[in-house]
């Protein structure tokens, strides 16, 4: 039995992205209804705070109290990224069982259950970030500056965190099985999230290190998530993060919809 394929047509960027954001309704659906598949976001976060503060806190900043206040809005740039691992699990599990012979038939962007995955994660980012702040709020954790840096700490998390997920759907769609998708992106994820000075000052790391650190995109976000939650200079560190942001998007979709044409046909 075979299954068919909608007419190929021309689809206009804008009705690609309608396409998008209805599929991301279908990943919210999914989501609501197993709920189960938040566990990592809402358990990592925790652990991760919890560990490096009352471990690490006194060794590197001389008090839990102190080094909570400078390692949160780090924190908060390591969940965005794993978070965003689950992304390329889901849609090579819905290759594997067939989900995607049924978007073929349909006349819709072939682009679009990508867009709809990659949509659909802001869900985890914000469950994740929620989360985050909550367990730190109670702890001790105070956001110093106003609202409005606040929300755009929070925008800028979010979007590094969707550019990222195109790594993790060009990933999912090269392994053969779900499983294989995290162990392979560990490999490029923890590099940048250890790599840098979300958890000491870079000024205390090998000189050979620091080079490494002082351009990774993870460290300019996680300068820009401080100097918004908790003032000082951010514009030029966010900037930097936002390039890094597009950069990586760039390369990484039209990567990840080639190898998507290629595992679907």
């Amino acid at each position: 039995m075979t299954t068919a394929t909608a007419p190929i047509t021309h689809i206009s960027p804008g009705s690609a992205l309608r396409h998008g954001f209805t599929l991301a309704g279908r990943a919210v659906t999914k989501v609501r209804k197993n709920p189960e598949s938040l566990l990592d976001v809402t358990l990592q976060p925790i652990i991760f705070l919890l560990l490096f503060v009352y471990l690490f806190g006194g060794a590197i900043q001389g008090s839990t109290d102190a080094y909570l206040q400078v390692l949160l809005p780090g924190l908060m740039v390591q969940n965005i990224a794993f978070a965003s691992l689950g992304t390329g699990m889901a849609l090579n599990a819905d290759i594997t069982k067939g989900v995607f012979d049924r978007f073929r038939s349909m006349p819709i962007a072939r682009s679009a259950p990508l867009i709809g995955a990659v949509l659909g994660d802001i869900v985890r980012f914000v469950v994740t970030l929620t989360v985050l702040l909550v367990v730190a709020v109670i702890m001790g954790f105070r956001v110093q500056t106003d609202p409005g840096r606040f929300l755009i700490a929070i925008a800028l998390l979010i979007a590094f965190g969707l550019c990222l997920c195109w790594v993790s759907v060009f990933v999912g769609m090269l392994v053969k099985s779900p499983q294989a998708v995290p162990g392979t992106l560990v490999a490029f994820i923890f590099p940048l999230t250890f790599g840098s000075n979300v958890f000491v000052p870079s000024d205390s790391l090998p000189g050979w290190l620091q080079v490494w650190v002082d351009i990774n995109p993870v460290t300019h976000l996680a300068n820009a998530a401080r100097g918004l939650l908790l003032g000082g200079d951010w514009v030029a560190d966010a900037g930097w993060a936002f390039l890094w942001a597009i950069g990586i998007a760039a390369v990484f979709f039209p990567l990840a919809l080639r190898a998507y044409r290629r595992r679907v046909g």
